[in-house]
């Protein structure tokens, strides 16, 4: 039996990662978003592709967290939130969040994130004001927990870009998905 090995801090996690210049990458970003601004026309539809890009990065990024952070699996849905929170978001962004408001079955939760490198440099215009312009992180959080067999809706709640004091993504688990394994045991 190998060895147990206890997972990483958020700090040696961010440290493991290779990284490509922030102020590059949320440039990069925020030329995405205006060319889906300008080939989409609809704000709700760059929404929508926007969550789309993040679900398709999020069942991918599952990967690369599981295999540098030495986490097993969690327990329950509320240590699957803490492990984003403090371990995912420092691995990826550089930043943490703080799990709150959680309901009374443990379904939902809120991530508040003080400080998000996507928008740095980003003022909306008063012509995208229904944008919800970090939609690609509620897309990861979405497509990164279907990966480990939850289904979860995500909203926004807040967002510094339109005047409140911090980015809180709304998490809601709606079904747990029993984990299948392709192949019987032939005992």
């Amino acid at each position: 039996m190998p060895p147990l090995t206890t997972p990483k801090s958020g700090d040696a996690l961010f440290a493991s990662v290779d990284r490509v210049n922030a102020e590059l990458f949320t440039l990069t970003y925020g030329a995405i978003v205006r060319q889906l601004l300008t080939d989409l026309e609809e704000v709700e539809e760059v929404n929508k592709q926007l969550d789309q890009m993040g679900y398709n990065i999020g069942t991918r990024l599952v990967d690369e967290f599981l295999a540098k952070s030495n986490v097993s699996g969690c327990v329950d849905f509320k240590e699957t939130a803490d492990t984003i929170a403090k371990l995912g978001f420092k691995m990826f962004l550089g930043v943490t969040a703080t799990v709150t408001n959680w309901d009374a079955e443990g379904t939902t939760c809120s991530f508040v994130l003080e400080d998000n490198p996507l928008v740095d440099f980003v003022e909306l215009p008063d012509t995208c004001q229904g944008l919800q312009y970090c939609n690609v992180l509620s897309g990861v959080i979405r497509g990164a927990l279907e990966m480990v067999s939850m289904k979860t809706e995500v909203t926004w709640v807040r967002d510094m870009l339109r005047g409140d004091d911090a980015y809180e993504m709304r998490v809601k688990l709606t079904k747990q998905v029993p984990e299948e394994y392709p192949y019987k045991d032939d005992d």
